[in-house]
């Protein structure tokens, strides 16, 4: 089944930038999933075993050595990522 995931990681620290970073390279470097990055989140799309290996991967691994939130949407089928409102 094909899904659509919104995530948003909150590490607890100054620094946060390169744990971030590393989480989103990580699930940017598996085949077969669309990612999209914007100021705010990251989209995900793809095979639901394929999308949650990639977020349980990159969550074990940030978890593994630092302290934060991980917050997901997830959202049957492939929703438009480009989709901008006609009033904008």
């Amino acid at each position: 089944m094909k899904i659509t995931v919104e995530i948003s990681l909150y590490p607890l620290k100054e620094d946060y930038e390169p744990a971030i970073l590393g989480f989103i390279g990580a699930i940017e470097d598996r085949p077969g999933l669309k990612v999209k990055v914007n100021a705010l989140s990251t989209q995900v799309q793809g095979e639901w075993e394929e999308v949650f290996a990639a977020v349980r991967e990159g969550a074990e691994a940030f978890f593994g050595g630092d302290r934060g939130s991980l917050v997901m949407k997830v959202l049957p089928g492939d929703i438009d990522l480009d989709y901008s409102h006609p009033a904008s």
